[in-house]
């Protein structure tokens, strides 16, 4: 077989690309061995007998995978962690997270006039100190405490 790593390489600067890339129709090889010149290699590449091949690329499947998995919720685990238990969800988001829903349900009750707003204030700063843990806790508290006494009578 002839050598035709000096055709190689004048195709490689004429397609600007690498090397690698030139692919040489296997049956016109004897025609590729004669061509001396850029021009000729310029004939060869209008006639189809020399290409570059396509660039490979980084497959994104397994990268999507991955994302769909994580939208799902999976891949969380401790392997996976790299940050903080507080650097990943902090205490303030999580305190928001509580506040807000505590502090909505007791203006609720204040407007639809279930509680007093001396009962409100009242329960206002418990939810601020911690007390609740959530708004069913809160909820369970006022019931208790015979302050809401049209949802115990719903609930049973």
């Amino acid at each position: 077989m002839t050598d035709l790593r000096n055709q190689r390489r004048m195709a490689a600067s004429i397609l600007k690309c690498g090397k690698n890339r030139v692919w040489m129709d296997q049956d016109r090889l004897d025609e590729i061995a004669q061509a001396v010149t850029k021009d000729d290699i310029r004939v060869l590449i209008k006639g189809d007998a020399i290409q570059s091949k396509q660039i490979k690329g980084i497959s994104k499947g397994r990268k999507r995978y991955a994302i769909g998995q994580k939208n799902k919720g999976r891949r969380r685990g401790h392997g996976s962690r790299k940050g903080a238990k507080y650097a990943r969800f902090p205490r303030k988001r999580r305190w928001i997270k509580t506040i807000r829903p505590l502090r909505n349900l007791l203006k609720e009750l204040r407007s639809d006039e279930k509680i007093t707003p001396s009962t409100y204030r009242r329960y206002y700063l418990k939810a601020k100190g911690g007390e609740f843990r959530s708004r069913r806790h809160l909820k369970s508290h006022l019931i208790a405490d015979n302050v809401l006494k049209e949802e115990k009578e719903e609930s049973s």
